[in-house]
């Protein structure tokens, strides 16, 4: 019989693709770091076994993809220090040809000679995303173009892209299925037309916010593969472009035509007349009413329209009618700031449409608790519920929505002025991930026991303006809700760092928004600090209580923290330095307001910062106080500073 030595399982005999199945079905993150614990040999299995991964500091990416010969899926986009230097570090010397997705979101300091390694290293590249990347422009485009298998890419908000990069990638990448443009202001009618013509497989096309004109959609009516166009805000693109999708050669089955205040709903029902196959129609803050003609053209669409947006109408009850009679399949309708929105309109919606999962009437302030009724009367499957700014909404509308929707997961109740009594009603809906309360002021702690005690999936808190709830409240939501991930208490002046101390049992918790909260000290955001160790993102903007003790504790203990905002708060020059020295992921910084801080100080800080630096907020009466070279360093490494108008501090 054999013997295994103390301390080891004998699990370890098994064949290694024994261990990759069993690792296969843990699913959760914490059980797989677990298992990577347990010995070398498990280790092992999860090198062999792993698809993708998420890195958040760069210093262990060499090693990793040396380790790591399976990953598919690369995702450095919460990673700071993300530049040339240390993408040629990574992939310098290595072939990585499993690898087809590369996520480098914000690296703002990434240029062309760190993109055109990565593409060398991995032959096998189809998507790439460098959305937000402010130092992206022609030159990197033109290296990304050498990568012949791509088939995603994402440049939204990339200024420096032209048309001369636009047409390297159509040039080199010509089996593009999924682009987004959104925000490329540069890019014209030119480099549209030249992309159609070298990328006939596009299947999903974004030219949101772009400044082109009708001669755009002529090109783009000729792909007949497109299936999803999204032009939100295109104000350049009439009735006449549309008439070129109605004439085309596309087989659409998703348009976002949002914002777009130049074309009329009879040169939109010309589009939904020729797709009689769509599943999306996004057309929200367009037209003001919408025509006859279009209703009657959504009857083409009656089998297969699941999703429509048309938030900004005016809309009356005889048109929500006709909708839920011709689209008995939706899945989502979003109304939002709609006119004419009233209890009848609802009614007569609901009762035709019983699939509907997600329901948006944002500032519809003429429904009342009958509209909450006829909901949950008929959508039993409802998932998302938002009621922002629906002032009519009381207990008895939510009560039957907790009694008849236990699959709702998300609902938006800010400003509609609800109470304890409606939370208890609400607790029945025990599958809740997000609640929002925003500006309900007479809720309390007793209203939130309720919550904490039957939602215990809630993963999203949005207690913004809450002035009713106080350290008690905290206890039961950081008692009942294990799985809380973001929490918002601005300007709730209850709070004390007793409150705060009940939080700190939250392993989850990434976001915390606590504007204002005067009466937490250095000792609530110590709590918060050791406790919260996944800590990403947090606002203690005007926490006028909070000295440097906090924020020592949070240099120490917030190795996670990405982005700050200290606007306001009495921290000293020392207090800065230690913060912005030691956050070793931070990305972001908002320091506009720091009365306690010299022209010194300031100076100290961004230059032990500025390498992982990608957004700054700071006053306008510092920009010539500081020295040029910090400036300089600022702005090689791609980071975008907002000058803010403040005063400066008196002596």
């Amino acid at each position: 019989m054999r013997h295994y030595p103390p301390g080891r399982s004998i699990l370890t005999a098994l064949p290694a693709d024994i261990l990759v199945r069993i690792l296969d079905r843990l699913p959760d993150p914490s059980d797989r770091k677990a298992w990577r614990l347990v010995c070398r040999e498990f280790l092992r299995v999860d090198y062999l076994q792993r698809r993708s991964l998420r890195l958040l500091r760069h210093g262990s990416l060499p090693a990793i993809l040396r380790r790591y010969g399976s990953l598919e899926r690369l995702d450095l986009s919460a990673c700071p220090r993300i530049d040339d230097s240390a993408i040629r570090a990574a992939f310098y010397g290595i072939r990585l040809h499993a690898l087809r997705s590369v996520n480098l979101s914000r690296r703002s300091a990434l240029r062309c000679f760190g993109l055109g390694f990565m593409v060398n290293a991995c032959p096998a590249l189809e998507t790439v995303d460098l959305s937000y990347c402010s130092g992206v422009g022609d030159r990197e485009m033109a290296a990304l173009a050498r990568a012949p298998l791509l088939r995603e890419l994402n440049v939204t908000k990339c200024l420096g892209v032209t048309d001369v990069g636009l047409a390297r990638v159509a040039v080199g990448c010509s089996e593009l299925e999924r682009l987004d443009l959104k925000w490329c202001l540069e890019i014209s009618d030119i480099g549209i037309d030249l992309l159609v013509k070298k990328c006939r497989a596009l299947k999903d096309l974004d030219i949101s916010y772009l400044k082109v004109t009708n001669a755009s959609l002529q090109s783009i009516s000729s792909l007949e593969k497109l299936e999803v166009l999204s032009m939100v805000a295109c104000s350049l693109i009439d009735d006449t472009g549309l008439s070129y999708l109605e004439n085309g050669n596309n087989c659409l089955r998703s348009i976002n035509f949002s914002r777009c205040d130049s074309v009329s709903s009879v040169g939109f029902s010309s589009i939904i007349k020729a797709h009689s196959h769509l599943k999306k129609i996004y057309v929200g803050h367009c037209f003001p009413e919408v025509a006859p003609l279009f209703l009657r053209k959504l009857k083409d669409l009656e089998n297969s329209l699941e999703s429509i947006r048309l938030d900004g109408f005016h809309l009356s009850s005889s048109v929500l009618r006709t909708i839920g009679i011709h689209c008995t399949n939706l899945l989502e309708i979003g109304l939002g700031k709609c006119d004419g929105i009233t209890d009848e309109g609802i009614s007569e919606l609901s009762s035709s449409c019983p699939r509907l999962r997600t329901v948006d009437l944002t500032c519809c302030r003429l429904i009342t608790d009958s509209s909450l009724i006829a909901i949950a009367n008929s959508c039993k499957k409802l998932q998302c519920l938002r009621l922002e700014s629906c002032p009519g909404i009381t207990e008895k509308g939510l009560g039957r929505i907790g009694d008849s929707c236990s699959h709702l997961a998300e609902i938006d109740l800010t400003d509609c002025g609800i109470d304890d009594e409606a939370l208890k009603c609400l607790s029945k809906c025990c599958n809740l991930i997000e609640l929002k309360l925003g500006l309900c002021p007479r809720i309390t702690n007793e209203g939130l026991v309720y919550i904490g005690s039957n939602c215990k999936d809630l993963q999203v808190l949005d207690l913004y303006r809450c002035t009713g709830v106080g350290d008690d409240g905290l206890a039961a939501i950081g008692g009942g809700c294990r799985k809380l991930r973001k929490i918002n208490i601005c300007y709730c002046t209850q709070i004390t760092d007793r409150g705060l101390e009940h939080l700190c049992g939250l392993d989850l918790l990434t976001d915390l928004e606590m504007r204002e909260v005067v009466r937490v000290t250095g000792a609530g955001v110590t709590a918060v600090a050791v406790g919260c160790r996944s800590l990403v993102e947090l606002d203690m903007k005007k926490c006028r209580s909070v000295d440097d003790v906090g924020f020592l504790a949070l240099a120490r203990h917030s190795e996670n923290l990405r982005q700050i905002n200290i606007s306001s708060c009495p921290i000293s020059d020392a207090g800065l330095y230690m913060l912005m020295g030691s956050l070793s992921s931070l990305q972001v910084a908002k320091l506009e307001h720091l009365p306690g801080v010299s022209v010194g100080g300031y100076e100290l800080a961004l230059r032990a910062a500025w390498e992982r630096l990608q957004k700054l907020k700071l006053p306008t009466w510092l920009s010539p106080l500081l020295s040029r070279e910090v400036l300089q360093m600022l702005q090689a490494r791609g980071c975008w500073v907002r000058w803010v108008p403040k005063p400066p501090p008196l002596d």
